[in-house]
């Protein structure tokens, strides 16, 4: 399945139905009246978070979504049916803008939260709303009012628990792919990754978290260098950071420190959030070498570093099993929150 975290669409919700001119003609009824009824209303046009999606790409081939207008009114009083409403199903995690894509309409975190994009027009009167003592025979009935038309951009923000990050070749994808059952692309040059991955790491009985994998960050990615600043958005969300080190490289410190200053000058709080610090590959090490770069390593952060093997398992049970427990304690304090209906104005 093809990644897509960004798409414009077109939205229109459906025009309300006429309203009927029409008046009682019975036999032995001589002054029948009107009897037009009223149009239909146009249908509405809603987006909603759902469960079992992870990307935008359907939106890459269908952009443009339309309502039904709503069934003209008919003779005996007679209201036209209202159309039937169009439901965009987004993924969890979808944030919605206006066309200038700044102002955000709805941020859809949480399965069946839905907005509504385009307000269905109302059905016009019949001619029997029309009727007056000065007007017993009305010949006028209003049409439906238009829908509305908008432009709308999708931006998905991945839902996960932990977020993994460090530079190009820091053998993110290979942790992802020995705690959790993603395959993900694996190679031994930068940015093999393209696109973010999701996994779901299982630790003990019935207890899991998800993990999220970006591209890695060079220095200059905040401005746009490279690619993983387009990335960045999905480890907003995260409860806590995995901030994975080379221990093959020279200067483990220098590596550390340039994807903290990336983090900071990205903002959204991605500075702030819980991180746990990992020296991966330490299986290409001698004891020695993992020894010192480990005190580099906690010098630079001020805080407990681990030691790891994404190739040979080295340390991952431990590192994922502190990982769990941020996740569920991050759970626990998030607050409770069931599916909302929103209407824009």
């Amino acid at each position: 399945m093809k990644f897509l975290d960004r798409t414009k669409i077109y939205v229109q919700s459906g025009a309300g139905g006429a309203g009927c001119v029409s008046f009682r003609r019975e036999k032995f009824i001589e002054f029948g009246g009107p009897n037009g009824g009223d149009g239909g209303r146009g249908g509405h046009v809603w987006a909603e978070a759902v469960d079992n999606l992870n990307t935008l790409i359907d939106y890459r081939y269908q952009q443009h979504f339309k309502a039904r207008t709503g069934r003209p009114g008919e003779g005996s009083n007679r209201t036209g049916a209202d159309a039937d409403d169009v439901v965009i199903k987004v993924p969890v995690g979808t944030q919605l803008f206006e066309e200038d894509e700044e102002t955000l309409i709805a941020d859809l975190d949480a399965p069946g939260e839905r907005v509504l994009l385009a307000k269905g027009g109302n059905g016009g009167f019949g001619n029997a709303r029309f009727k007056s003592s000065t007007n017993q025979a009305p010949r006028r009935a209003n049409p439906g009012q238009p829908g509305e038309q908008r432009t709308i951009w999708l931006r998905l923000k991945l839902i996960a628990d932990v977020g993994l990050v460090g530079l190009p070749n820091a053998g993110k994808s290979t942790f992802l792919a020995a705690v959790s059952a993603a395959k993900p692309k694996i190679a031994d040059y930068p940015f093999t990754t393209l696109h973010p991955n999701l996994g779901v790491v299982r630790v003990g009985e019935g207890q899991s978290f998800v993990l999220a994998d970006i591209p890695g960050l060079i220095e200059g990615a905040h401005e746009g260098v490279g690619i993983g600043d387009r990335f960045l958005g999905h480890i907003e969300r995260c409860a806590a950071l995995l901030h994975l080190v080379d221990g093959t490289a020279d200067d483990v410190a220098h590596a550390y420190r340039i994807v903290r200053s990336e983090l900071s000058a990205y903002g959204a709080g991605l500075e702030n959030k819980e991180e746990i610090l990992a020296l991966n590959k330490v299986d290409a090490l001698s004891p020695e070498e993992t020894e010192a770069k480990l005190a580099s390593l906690k010098a630079a952060s001020g805080s407990a570093v681990h030691a790891v093997s994404g190739a040979s398992g080295a340390g991952v049970a431990a590192l994922t099993g502190r990982l769990m427990t941020l996740a569920r304690a991050a759970r626990d304090a998030a607050p409770a929150g069931g599916a909302e209906e929103s209407w824009t104005p």
